[in-house]
């Protein structure tokens, strides 16, 4: 069974993609040479690992972290099949490259001294931007997601939670190495702030609202959304739980200025109007982003 997208490297798509992840490795680079490494933080993953035995063997943290990674997904495409492609593979690599690289020319000290507090949230910021990159060219970091996916397989727990849970253990390894509280503190906001951007980066900064709108004045709300609003909607039939009458249902996306002038526009002629306002973390369709455009 084929898990993989496979993308010509010469074609736009291929180059595209290619270039998310030579730039997203780049940065996820920076993230651990500038703000993480200095700081003896550690973020989980291979790297949170790696950075463990570089302060107590003096190992190169790249080279170690990609001495972890090929072993696991070579034993991850044995287990779990061939869901790990070449841009996992160019991913990882470069990563690891870049960080040595950046080390040998930079050096060590943290780009901001005597602050791990705003290290770690722009360490953060900087890991999530890098993985959120490579994540939209529809390659993997490799790593601990693998550990986790493999855990995942056999006892049967949701991949997400086993790898909080990897994630975790390499926290506390972290603490247990260097018996300083706050690392483990300073790694969890580097590691709930670089969730936050990858989301981000995945799902775009959507300020759009779904809305859900049964009320007895569906021709005025129809007409206030098409002429005042220009936007467009559709009428889903349903049916009442309680009395089983028939109704109509308004389903529509706005903005959220446009959610306000008709959740107040409802309120006037009908108080009694029941609506449901979700945050809509991407649209895709006519009127806002192309499917083709959102095509990786």
């Amino acid at each position: 069974m084929a898990f993989l997208q496979k993308d010509k490297l010469f074609s736009k798509r291929g180059l595209k993609n290619y270039t998310f992840i030579v730039l997203g490795a780049f940065i996820l680079a920076a993230s651990f040479v500038l703000f993480i490494t200095p700081y003896k933080i550690v973020p989980g993953g291979v790297y949170g690992i790696s950075i463990v035995l570089h302060y107590m063997l003096g190992t190169p943290v790249g080279m170690v972290a990609l001495a972890f990674d090929i072993p696991l997904t070579l034993i991850g495409l044995r287990v779990l099949g061939p869901r790990f492609g070449i841009k996992t593979v160019v991913g990882f690599v470069l990563t690891a490259v870049f960080v040595d690289g950046l080390t040998m020319l930079y050096g060590t000290e943290a780009l901001v001294q005597d602050d791990a507090l705003l290290s770690s949230i722009f360490g953060g910021l900087f890991a999530g931007i890098g993985l959120g990159l490579i994540f939209k060219a529809g390659a993997t970091s490799g790593g601990s997601d693998i550990v986790a996916m493999i855990i995942s397989k056999y006892n049967r727990m949701p991949v997400g939670q086993m790898m909080i849970a990897v994630d975790a253990s390499i926290v506390l390894v972290g603490l247990l190495a260097f018996r300083d509280w706050k690392i483990p503190l300073y790694s969890l906001i580097v590691i709930f702030i670089t969730g936050k951007v990858i989301d981000t980066i995945l799902e775009g900064m959507n300020y759009d609202k779904v809305l859900f709108i049964i009320s007895e004045k569906t021709q005025e709300i129809r007409d206030k959304i098409i002429n005042d609003l220009n936007r467009g909607g559709t009428l889903i039939e349903g049916k009442g739980l309680y009395n089983e009458a028939g109704r109509s249902i308004v389903f529509t996306v706005v903005n959220r200025r446009e959610t306000l002038i008709l959740k107040d526009y409802i309120r006037k002629i009908d108080p009694r109007a029941f609506v449901t306002v979700i945050n809509a973390n991407e649209i895709l369709g006519e009127g806002f982003k192309s499917l083709k455009e959102n095509a990786m």
